[in-house]
């Protein structure tokens, strides 16, 4: 699984883990929905979750329609806006499970977080 963030955001820590871990959560669950087999084989192989960055919203919400379009599990996060950002504000993209080389094809060029 790879989750993708905003680097134009400038979110805290805290605040970054926990969206990440929104996106990670919605996956897992259409995951378990839509390809149970892939998500027991995903948690059976470690569960491995990389965290990539994007310049800003367009390019995340590129990649997003890329990834919709292929067919691959996806979720956009969106803030509820309690804390440090408005309400609707899309944050991290989550990606996966999917097999490294699937995830690849749309993420290679991406930087770590």
């Amino acid at each position: 699984m790879v989750i993708v963030t905003r680097r134009d955001l400038k979110l805290s820590v805290g605040k970054l883990a926990a969206q990440c871990g929104h996106a990670v959560m919605e996956c897992a669950l259409r995951a378990r929905k839509e390809i149970p087999r892939s998500l027991e084989r995903y948690r059976r192989e470690g569960a491995r979750k990389i965290v990539l960055t994007v310049k800003n919203l367009k390019d995340l919400e590129l990649l997003y329609n890329q990834i919709q379009g292929y067919g691959m599990i996806c979720h956009l996060v969106r803030d509820a806006g309690h804390t440090e950002i408005p309400s609707g504000t899309v944050t991290v993209l989550g990606i996966g499970p999917a097999s490294r080389k699937e995830i690849d094809k749309f993420t290679s060029e991406l930087q770590l977080h």
